[in-house]
């Protein structure tokens, strides 16, 4: 069994590198953090890669997020895939998500590990990897996610009150 851990460096990212390096030292299994990197400047700025103005070079962004990763889980394998974007009805996102998909395929993962705000909400936004990898039966999703803000005491209902 693989553990697939698609990263791009975010706060949520590392957190599920991290979920994902315990549950493969307790399985003894696998962990593989895939970052894939697509021809796509604005999308590079959008993630924070690179700055307004810096030039890029995904050679560079490669290196740090390769770096960041190894910071999280040393013991893991680390693979990136570059993208192309020549399809014209293709979004570097929708690209990014095939990648991730093809290798979770590939490696025969038995789980990704996916850092998402918003993977499994009924909505999604179009820039995010987190729903449509999930969407892929052919391996186990584990959701890392923050919700936004605490809730508030009176919107916590106690179970054992819906109880009749």
């Amino acid at each position: 069994m693989t553990l697939l851990v698609p990263f791009d460096g975010s706060r949520l990212a590392r957190k599920a590198l991290e979920k994902a390096s315990t549950f493969g030292d307790l399985l003894d299994e696998e962990v593989v953090v895939l970052t894939v990197i697509p021809d796509d400047a604005e999308y590079a700025r959008d993630r924070g890669w690179i700055t307004r103005g810096e030039p890029f070079d995904p050679d560079a962004i490669e290196a740090g997020i390769q770096q960041r990763a190894e910071t999280v889980a040393p013991e893991a394998t680390f693979r990136t895939r570059r993208v192309s974007s020549d399809e014209p009805t293709a979004t570097s996102t929708t690209n990014v998500v095939r990648e991730i998909r093809r290798i979770a395929g590939e490696l025969e993962a038995s789980v990704v590990f996916i850092g998402s705000e918003n993977a499994g909400s009924v909505i999604a936004p179009q820039s995010s990897v987190g729903s449509p990898v999930a969407n892929d039966h052919r391996y186990d999703v584990y959701v890392v996610r923050e919700p936004g803000e605490a809730a508030a005491p009176e919107d916590i209902s106690d179970i054992d009150s819906t109880i009749e």
